[in-house]
């Protein structure tokens, strides 16, 4: 393993956990300012909205993506194709998850 190896684990690693730093604080029901779009509407609008319930929802959506960062720097020491072509996907597919489970149903409107 090379000094470049390390410092891209470690790297990878310190976002990793800054992500599930975010996602244990949001499962709390606290963080509404850091969610996207949330935090730019107005008071009224916002009123509207259990902000506990979307806190924790996204909280469970960044969790794992967190938790699976160092998965890209390990595949590449490694040389393990499927760990750098899956955490892409694993995104990519969570997140499309995300936007229609939250924008259909009005699952969080109060």
């Amino acid at each position: 393993m090379s000094d470049n190896d390390i410092v891209g684990l470690v790297s990878a690693s310190v976002i990793g956990l800054l992500f599930v730093i975010m996602g244990v604080i949001m499962l709390f029901g606290r963080g509404s300012f850091l969610i996207a779009g949330f935090n730019t509407m107005s008071k009224e609008e916002k009123n509207k909205y259990d902000r506990t319930a979307l806190c924790k929802f996204v909280g469970k959506i960044i969790l794992p993506i967190g938790l699976a960062i160092p998965l890209i720097a390990i595949g590449g020491i490694f040389n393990i194709a499927w760990m750098m072509i899956g955490y892409p996907v694993f995104v990519v597919g969570i997140s499309i998850f995300a936007l229609i489970y939250a924008n259909t149903g009005s699952r969080f409107k109060k």
